[in-house]
């Protein structure tokens, strides 16, 4: 398969799923509303794993600028292929977003709270302070890119991989993601929230553009310089 369709379809599969349990957790009349966080976290991992291993030997499955930006600059992936890259992770999530309204189309009317429908496309903060929540995202995202790193250093039983990343993923998002909803993935985020905007969600509110900047430029950071830590370290 060509590595940036594997991005494409890798991408559709993480927002499909990741977004599909949020919401499933938040929508009215769903069998899994008011699941909860537990179950949140732990789906987003399995997200991750489920389209690592659809994709894994096509593109490598990045599915996230950041973690692309972050093997680049770690010197694991060619510069060169960074922007193909990207461009197809947000096209994936953007499609994925739109799956994921389609396949609750019933729920969103019956669903009022505006601020709900929009935390089924894109993250927003617990406590809204853009110091602290750009924190919040750059060290979440640090600390996957350098786990990414030091787990690909090490030796699992063949295929297991994939499953210790969705580990990763669901461990970032019980530690750290209360503060922001842990996107540590600029296309998890911006994709949907661009879909947000344009489908026909009955009541859905505005988007939230004031603070969509933070889940893009955190994570970019936090990629960076999880690559950077790594490298000073090993």
């Amino acid at each position: 398969m060509n590595p940036y369709l594997g991005e494409f379809l890798g991408t559709i599969l993480l927002i499909l799923i990741g977004e599909g349990v949020v919401a499933g957790v938040l929508l009215k009349g769903s069998k899994a509303e008011n699941a909860g966080w537990l179950t949140i976290c732990i789906t987003w991992g399995l997200a991750v794993t489920m389209a690592i291993y659809a994709v894994g030997d096509s593109s490598g499955a990045h599915i996230n600028p950041a973690v692309t930006i972050g093997l680049a600059v770690s010197g694991d992936f060619e510069w060169g292929m960074v922007a193909g890259y990207i461009l197809a992770q947000l096209a994936g999530a953007f499609s994925g977003a739109v799956l994921v309204w389609l396949h609750y189309l019933p729920h969103w009317k019956g669903t009022k709270d505006s601020a709900a429908k929009l935390a089924v496309f894109s993250t927003a903060p617990a406590i809204r302070n853009s110091v602290s929540n750009l924190f919040s995202e750059v060290v979440a995202t640090a600390i996957l890119i350098f786990g990414i790193l030091f787990i690909g250093a090490n030796e699992f039983t063949q295929g297991l991989k994939p499953v210790v990343v969705g580990a990763l993923i669901t461990t970032i998002g019980l530690g750290l993601g209360g503060t922001t909803g842990f996107a540590i993935n600029p296309a998890r985020d911006l994709g949907p929230r661009i879909a947000h905007a344009i489908l026909p969600i009955p009541e859905k509110g505005n988007s939230d553009w004031g603070y969509a900047w933070i889940p893009v430029v955190g994570p970019i950071i936090g990629g960076t310089l999880g690559a950077v830590l790594y490298g000073l370290i090993y």
